[in-house]
């Protein structure tokens, strides 16, 4: 996922739960955006943990960037 995905999935999350506090929504229409927004964090937590554990055999240094340890 880039990083232009990630900020598109946070405007998502972000006009879904104005949606949600806006009361509008059927229950039903509600549970559906619910399930799909808790998808589409689960993906983006995914690739966000991706991005800053390092690969095995590798370490994480302070800029960010990993070196091999192998």
């Amino acid at each position: 996922m880039s990083s232009e995905r990630l900020e598109e999935a946070t405007e998502r999350l972000e006009r879904a739960a104005t949606r949600l506090r806006d009361g509008d929504l059927d229950p039903e229409a509600a549970a559906a955006l619910v399930e799909d927004c808790a998808r589409l964090a689960a993906e983006a937590a995914a690739e966000l943990e991706r991005r800053v554990r390092p690969a095995v055999g590798e370490e994480l240094l302070a800029d960010g960037t990993q070196e091999s340890l192998l």
